[in-house]
């Protein structure tokens, strides 16, 4: 406990799955966090869990309605945080998620296309846009973007969600380079098949996810796996780890 403590974290997209776990565990180590959601029933539900998972430890957690691809939206989160508390230390861009209206490039929809782009990598580059001045006023900090094991390997038939990840790839290893002088260091957690409420449907929905989840070593990834991670890259622990793409599959990418 404690690995957090007195640090202020922002966590988008954090009303369930990653997300609401994420708010947990870092409300848990001590942080205070805004629970950045566009659903405010959701988002709600997560700051409560989070606030009765801090405990003694110093953490809590407040929601504030958020869309991430909303410059505005975005920067009165961020306003609201430093307000609320004062700085800014991490940022988790968690927002995002695919559809089965995805597909071959032959065949996707190009709604499709855009939406999977606008919310998962234009808003990892809005909150970025927003957040990364308040943590180099905190003197530094931590940005947790989401990738996926899809950014490092094939998955057909998912061609709109795999050029997001892959954008998200590339632009953390950028920003890890562009920010270092800041103090501030870039990663992203990279899943595989991760058993949000979400997902499941998805898992039984769609044949070639279907296929690569029984890839998995280790069993299928639960929130709570990504989150520890989240824990890992926001503490201290991961002071000089910047610009990697971290696998959190099973194994999956090496399968």
């Amino acid at each position: 406990m404690g690995r957090l403590k007195e640090k202020v974290a922002i966590i988008t997209g954090g009303g369930g799955g990653i997300g609401r776990a994420t708010a947990i565990r870092f409300a848990e180590e001590g942080a205070r966090v805004i629970v950045a959601e566009i659903n405010t029933d959701l988002g709600e539900e997560s700051a409560q869990l989070a606030r009765d998972a801090a405990g003694n430890s110093g953490g809590d957690a407040v929601f504030i309605e958020t869309d991430v691809t909303s410059h505005e939206s975005v920067k009165n989160a961020v306003s609201e945080a430093l307000e609320r508390y004062g700085k800014l230390d991490i940022l988790h861009n968690n927002a995002g998620g695919s559809t089965m209206q995805d597909g071959p490039v032959t065949e996707a929809p190009d709604d499709e296309f855009w939406r999977v782009i606008k919310l998962d990598l234009f808003g990892t580059f809005v909150c970025s846009k927003h957040g990364i001045p308040a943590i180099i006023k905190s003197g530094g900090g931590s940005v947790i973007n989401m990738s996926s094991n899809v950014a490092l390997m094939a998955l057909p038939g998912r061609d709109c969600y795999t050029a997001a990840k892959g954008g998200v790839a590339s632009m953390t290893r950028s920003m890890a380079v562009e920010y270092a002088p800041n103090k501030i260091r870039v990663n992203a957690i990279a899943p595989s098949v991760t058993l949000s409420d979400r997902v499941k449907k998805l898992v039984d929905e769609s044949p070639e996810i279907k296929k690569i989840s029984e890839q998995h070593l280790l069993g299928f990834g639960m929130p709570i796996h990504i989150a520890d991670m989240a824990v890992y890259l926001g503490s201290d622990e991961s002071v000089i780890t910047t610009g990697q793409i971290m696998s959190v599959d099973s194994g999956v990418t090496i399968y």
